[in-house]
């Protein structure tokens, strides 16, 4: 098994591992609960945003954000995940963050370029040329011809179970404002 095989596997249980660790070493305040919060909020969105627009291996989605990023899920994700570690306040938590995020996301991602060659070839090889992997171009990219321009469905957001992220994230600000309640009771 390569490591890309393996930080596909391992992605989403890793990250229950790191959320004992963050909640055991939080010190909140109620800035960086705030600023924590601004940055996750923005994640949520860039990924309801997304998932509002993926039809998963029906289609290259182009479109809402993909026009700006090959990956707005896992943007989002990173941004959703760093702004919980501010949250946290503590500094060497949000670099543990940020380097276990590009140790095992960053193989994922190229994984999942090449499985997007496949099964897209031309047209992706096109998309990929405009559209970075991860950081998001400023201007949307525009398919030389697209007939059919994708909008936002909610139905997909529903079908992709997003709003479980956004559960994810009350749970996490729920302990976390907890705790700085405790420390401050």
């Amino acid at each position: 098994m390569t490591f890309r095989q393996i930080a596909q596997r391992i992605r989403v249980p890793a990250g229950f591992v790191l959320a004992p660790l963050l909640f055991i070493s939080a010190r909140p305040t109620a800035a960086s609960l705030a600023a924590g919060a601004f940055v996750a909020l923005i994640g949520l969105a860039i990924r309801a945003w997304a998932s509002g627009h993926l039809r998963k291996m029906e289609e290259l989605t182009t479109t809402g954000p993909y026009a700006h990023t090959r990956n707005p899920l896992y943007l989002g994700t990173f941004l959703l995940g760093a702004g919980v570690a501010i949250g946290g306040g503590v500094l060497w938590f949000v670099a543990l963050f940020a380097a276990f995020y590009l140790v095992i996301y960053v193989p994922v991602m190229m994984a999942e370029a090449e499985t997007m060659r496949e099964l897209f070839s031309a047209e992706y090889e096109r998309y990929s040329k405009q559209v970075p992997l991860f950081a998001p171009r400023l201007t949307p990219y525009r398919p030389a011809f697209d007939p059919y321009p994708t909008q936002f469905d909610i139905a997909l957001y529903m079908h992709h179970r997003e709003y479980r992220a956004a559960f994810g994230f009350v749970i996490a600000y729920g302990l976390l404002a907890a705790k700085l309640m405790l420390v401050i009771s």
